[in-house]
């Protein structure tokens, strides 16, 4: 027995440092293999019958992901043993994004030495491979494992509980039972900084549509949720000191607020005049729901609007949002804000001429340029082949199947319509989709870091003709 348990332990050793990234997808892929029974039970639905196995793995797939894209309607469907199952599993979906992008790679480094130490030390970012200087700001607690664990843990429930302080006497007021209440204030606490967008009542936000003091509270939880625990961290650390904050926390966060303020300015411009949207509103709440809009597309799926009623224009821009998604090592998905704005540095210093990438005084070496890269073109090409396959098999609008399509990939929740409808094999192709925006550009870009090899000598060089 002891030579059994030896060999367990040889190779789950084996697995996990031989190929971090391999061991990532094979943890997510088992929470969803048993999110998918417990889901299915008789005893998750209101009705007491089985969930269609088509529909379970997509719950499934859409709370461990926290994407919150559903086929069903959550507040009728589901039991409160159901709806307990997905809180619990939203959090530790979100959870293990953030330890697989925090601690994975401190976990690891006790077996690999200090090219993995060096991971570990700059946010776990899978870049920090090729080692180079380690900006002390970005570092969070090289110590034991267990305390940051509990640091990752404890700043998440710390921050979970004081929104649902928050929203709390909202719920009151909007009529809700104080028992009920108890309830539904952390699942929405949960859902907003999970960036999930469940929603535990048949109406949604209905109740809250002018409540702003409540939506305000949830956009400032999605937002803490979309920068991820290490600009969190540095937040926490540096405060106010902008000149310490590392460089990926600079651009999280100015990217971010650019981002947020751009997309609401456009919803404002071309949803005013929609009367199935903003534009039987005042222009106070127009504004308002606007900015809210925006705010949600960074990844939260929340919605006080009929999102299929938006103008194609909208969708397209909702869309463009959408795949960027949040920060790295966030609960948030897309390419993330750090990529586009590795990009747009990168288009910037070649017009003006510049032979390097800089930003506050900082050079950004060229490996980074090259990942980012690799992951807009892996994220595109999810996105391109399976809107196709969606569109080719529910025959949709392609607009309202990229939306979905991008609302999968981006791990957002928001829905045009084609998800609700869609058939059993359209499910399949997006659950793969939301997997593939969780877990793969990632993946990729741990493998692409993992793979560069130093090279002692200089090919001879020739300029293809590009543009």
């Amino acid at each position: 027995m002891r030579a059994i348990g030896d060999r367990a332990r040889d190779l789950g050793r084996e697995v996990t440092t031989a190929s971090p990234a391999r061991f990532a997808v094979l943890v997510f892929l088992c929470l969803i293999a048993l999110f998918t029974t417990l889901l299915a039970l008789p005893i998750a639905s209101a009705s007491g019958t089985h969930t269609p196995f088509a529909d379970a793995l997509f719950t499934a797939v859409s709370t461990i992901c926290v994407t919150g894209l559903t086929t069903l309607d959550m507040g009728t469907h589901w039991s409160p043993f159901g709806l307990t199952v997905i809180f619990i599993g939203v959090n530790v979906g979100a959870m293990g994004v953030l330890t697989f992008a925090s601690i994975l790679g401190l976990v690891i480094s006790k077996r690999l030495g200090l090219r993995a130490k060096l991971i570990a030390a700059s946010d776990t970012n899978p870049l920090r491979a090729h080692g180079g200087p380690v900006n002390e700001g970005q570092t969070v607690r090289l110590g034991e494992v267990g305390s940051l664990l509990a640091t990752v843990a404890l700043s998440t429930l710390i921050i979970e509980a004081v929104i649902a302080v928050l929203m709390f006497p909202s719920l009151l007021v909007a009529g809700v039972p104080p028992l009920r209440a108890l309830w539904e204030a952390p699942y929405y606490s949960a859902m907003a900084f999970t960036n999930t967008g469940f929603t535990p009542n048949p109406g949604g936000l209905e109740p809250f549509l002018h409540d702003y003091f409540f939506l305000g509270v949830m956009m400032l939880a999605v937002f803490l949720g979309s920068i991820g625990f290490p600009v969190i961290y540095t937040l926490w650390r540096q405060r106010w000191h902008v000149r310490a904050w590392s460089l990926h926390a600079k651009l999280t966060i100015i990217t971010t607020v650019l981002l947020f303020f751009v997309g609401g300015v456009v919803f404002l411009v071309l949803e005013f005049d929609n009367p199935a949207t903003f534009g039987d509103r005042n222009a106070w709440d127009t504004v308002f729901q606007s900015f809210f809009l925006s705010g949600m597309t960074r990844s939260a799926g929340f919605s006080t609007i009929d999102t299929s009623q938006l103008h194609g224009s909208s969708l397209i821009a909702g869309s463009m949002l959408m795949f960027v998604g949040g920060g790295s090592a966030s609960t948030a998905g897309g390419i993330k804000v750090t990529t586009l704005a590795v990009l747009a540095l990168a288009v910037w210093s070649e017009a003006k001429g510049r032979p390097s990438v800089q930003a506050f005084g900082r050079r950004i070496p060229s490996d980074v340029q090259r990942v980012a890269l690799a992951v807009v073109a892996w994220g595109a090409t999810i996105v391109a082949v399976s809107t196709i396959t969606v569109a080719q098999i529910t025959k949709a609008p392609v607009g309202d199947v990229l939306f979905d399509v991008i609302s999968a990939f981006a791990t957002v929740g928001l829905s045009s319509g084609v998800t609700d409808a869609a058939p059993d094999p359209a499910k399949y192709v997006l659950v793969v989709t939301m997997l593939m925006g969780r877990i793969g550009t990632v993946t990729l870009a741990a493998a692409v870091a993992a793979t560069s090899r130093s090279q002692l000598y200089s090919l001879p060089v020739e300029r293809p003709i590009v543009g």
